[in-house]
């Protein structure tokens, strides 16, 4: 159903499932306490983790945790991927809601995506659960008319264009020494 700018933000608190256009392909996204709501949505597999956006990276810190060294390690890889289709997965601190990562709690996938009305849209949500708007398996969905028509349930934004590269976001997991890829996207992480 597409809505307004404001319907949307306001939906999104109240605990709703949205869907918001980004950088690579377009999210399916909720406040992390109703992330179960995405998993009944595509039919997900609860060993599959969410990601948790937000506009901005100073906004997910407080998700994770680490030593000093780790953040500052961290945060040179932020200041040169973000915002962008990077997802780091690190250690999960305790803020975060299980349902988010149910089959391993203690890891939380972030992401800061580099799309002007996302950030704008996280800015006054705050951190929301997110994966891609298709049914589990399924290729992602990426215009807001292929949305409406496989979840009509999901709020997506009117006049709005949801297109973005097509490909997901390039994801890696800090393994305590170094970065694992675990999925190549567009973005290549330069390990140096």
């Amino acid at each position: 159903m597409n809505v307004s700018l404001e319907v949307l933000i306001n939906s999104a608190k109240a605990g709703k499932l949205i869907s918001l256009p980004t950088d690579t392909v377009p999210a399916l996204a909720t406040i992390p306490e109703q992330a179960e709501l995405i998993y009944a949505a595509k039919q997900r597999s609860l060993d599959k983790p969410l990601i948790l956006m937000a506009a901005k990276a100073e906004d997910l810190w407080d998700y994770v945790q680490g030593s000093e060294i780790e953040y500052q390690i961290w945060q040179k890889v932020v200041n040169q991927y973000w915002p962008g289709a990077l997802t780091l997965v690190l250690p999960a601190s305790d803020k975060i809601p299980k349902v988010m990562n149910p089959h391993d709690p203690t890891t939380m996938g972030i992401r800061v995506p580099n799309h002007q009305v996302a950030q704008t849209i996280l800015a006054q949500t705050g951190p929301m659960a997110t994966t891609s708007v298709n049914l589990s398996g399924q290729p992602a969905l990426e215009n807001r008319t292929e949305i409406n028509i496989h979840f009509p349930e999901v709020l997506t934004l009117e006049s709005t264009e949801y297109k973005g590269l097509g490909i997901p976001s390039t994801v890696v997991k800090w393994t305590g020494k170094n970065w694992l890829i675990l999925r190549q996207g567009s973005i290549k992480l330069d390990q140096n």
